[in-house]
């Protein structure tokens, strides 16, 4: 059974317990004797990885095949039961079906640290079609990119799960924060979650993994007003969380959803508003707020300029290819940190894809009346009778917009300092901030200034964006931060290094399905 997902919080945001000793909250290294006398239970793991969620898995994957690493060697530490869960939850919730396909290349597989054969391949093979394969050798010309099903990522992840026997390495527990070792290597404290009352553990490694993802669900200040103010939670929903009662009543009755962003979320709850109209025969109308409205190419750079209509940036997936191996890759790893800023000035911002379905869909609701794209900011949101009033700064003045309901597709809040684990790291750990407000980290994906003896803390995911790395927080970004750290590991002598024979013989392994 799936459990519910508190998105408002995230794994390893917990209030500390009272019952930790204050000499232990305040001391930036521990002795082994400090957690002793605090009565702590301890046990040893090399490695401990914290987050389980997809970018823990993809860094087990790599350290079970490529690094050679036992399951008595890694500990994963989660609240999660498996680590596709919260993206399994994020992805429904935001309108994407176990049906529907994700924005993510054919090649970006989690669950093969080969990317042969793609998800092109296998579902060619698996509905005996040649339309995937045709799909890539056309795009993005001649059709649009192929990207894979959510059902056929998930499926393909809980395999090579149950292959590495990634559960034999699972603990059930919130990590409170992983604090320096007297002497080299590190302390994960967590609140065990198998007892009724959770009571403190400690882990002593050499090296930790932190992949925890976004602290939880971003609401701009208005939004946070109207929810704390009202208390309401009903009307103005992030689309991040579940708000299945804004369909179900639009197909009661009729009604005004004003939807807010521009990204690949905004993109799929129109999708979804605009679909149930036509299938229902709705009488549903769409108001689009739009911050930074685009009808044209855009971008600093000629190489970087990006398509742009009717509001929309668009854009294939979230960086340029080549930022995952190509020209842009390999010229972020020379900059320093300043020139990377402003690579990621021309590069960032928000995009979707050009879905040519979805366009035909908005062509319709433009030319029918029901649906009105506006450019311009919030500057106030209040109760108007059974609905909500948004007041809009335009630029020819205010607007006033009433809905029935308010989707907010604005993102989800990957402010560092809001996650109980990085923020104890920054203020204990010797951990910094770089200039786009997210935790310093180097080639290999160490986090700088927090080495500890001979044990290192590495980080991949949204809070390791501004580094030497741009496409952090995608499929092929967790992967090529997960080959980067067991490189490490194996330069430091404590994995091994897969040459093509090992690659080849564990590739046939795989291929036959074959535990390890």
């Amino acid at each position: 059974m799936t459990e519910v997902i508190d998105v408002h919080r995230a794994p390893g945001d917990r209030p500390a317990s009272s019952g930790l000793p204050p000499l232990l909250r305040t001391s930036d290294r521990w002795t082994d004797e400090m957690v002793t006398a605090a009565g702590i239970p301890m046990r040893d793991k090399p490695v401990v990885t914290v987050g389980g969620g997809i970018g823990s898995f993809v860094t087990v994957d790599y350290l079970r095949i490529a690094g050679g690493l036992p399951t008595s060697d890694i500990q994963v530490v989660s609240n999660l039961s498996h680590p596709w869960q919260t993206y399994e939850h994020l992805a429904t919730v935001s309108q994407i079906a176990l049906d529907d396909r994700i924005r993510s290349d054919a090649a970006s597989r989690p669950d093969n640290i080969w990317g042969f054969p793609s998800y092109a391949v296998s579902e060619a093979f698996r509905k005996r079609t040649l339309a995937p394969l045709m799909q890539v050798l056309l795009e993005p010309v001649f059709a649009d990119f192929y990207t894979p099903k959510l059902r056929a990522v998930l499926e393909s992840i809980a395999r090579e799960a149950r292959r590495i026997r990634y559960w034999d390495m699972l603990e059930r527990g919130d990590v409170e924060m992983v604090r320096r070792r007297a002497g080299g290597g590190y302390f994960v404290l967590f609140a065990d979650q198998r007892i009724a009352e959770p009571e403190h553990r400690v882990i002593r490694c050499r090296d930790v993994h932190l992949a925890v993802g976004y602290t939880g669900l971003k609401f701009l200040p208005e939004l946070q007003e109207f929810r704390a103010g009202m208390n309401d939670f009903h009307h103005v929903v992030n689309a991040y969380e579940d708000h299945e009662h804004v369909y179900h009543a639009l197909r009661r009755r009729p009604g005004t959803v004003l939807v807010r962003g521009g990204g690949i979320v905004a993109s799929r709850v129109l999708e979804r508003l605009i679909r149930e109209r036509m299938d229902h025969g709705l009488q549903t109308r769409i108001l689009h707020v739009l911050r930074t409205y685009f009808s044209g190419r855009h971008g600093k750079q000629l190489w970087a300029r990006r398509r742009g209509k009717d509001g929309f940036a668009y854009q294939g997936f979230n960086y340029p290819k080549s930022v995952w191996g190509g020209q842009l890759k390999a010229e972020m790893r020379k900059l320093d940190p300043d020139a990377r800023l402003k690579v990621h000035e021309n590069i960032d911002g928000t995009t979707t894809a050009w879905r040519r379905e979805w366009q035909r869909q908005l062509r319709t609701a433009r030319s029918q009346g029901w649906y009105r794209a506006v450019n311009g900011t919030f500057e106030d949101l209040r109760r108007d009778g059974e609905g909500v009033l948004a007041r809009l700064r335009t630029a020819d003045g205010t607007l006033e917009l009433h809905a029935d309901y308010v989707i907010d597709c604005t993102g989800l809040n990957a402010e560092v300092r809001d996650h109980q684990v990085l923020r104890d790291l920054l203020d204990h750990g010797g951990a910094r901030m770089n200039g786009l407000g997210r935790i310093d980290v180097g080639r290999e994906f160490a986090v700088t200034g927090a080495d500890s003896g001979m044990g290192r803390i590495y980080l991949s995911g949204a809070a390791a964006l501004g580094g030497p790395f741009p496409g952090v927080d995608t499929f092929l970004g967790l992967q090529i931060a997960a080959q980067e750290i067991v490189d490490d590991m194996a330069r430091r002598g404590f994995c091994r290094r897969m040459g093509p024979a090992g690659a080849l013989a564990h590739w046939v392994r795989w291929a036959a399905g074959r535990q390890i």
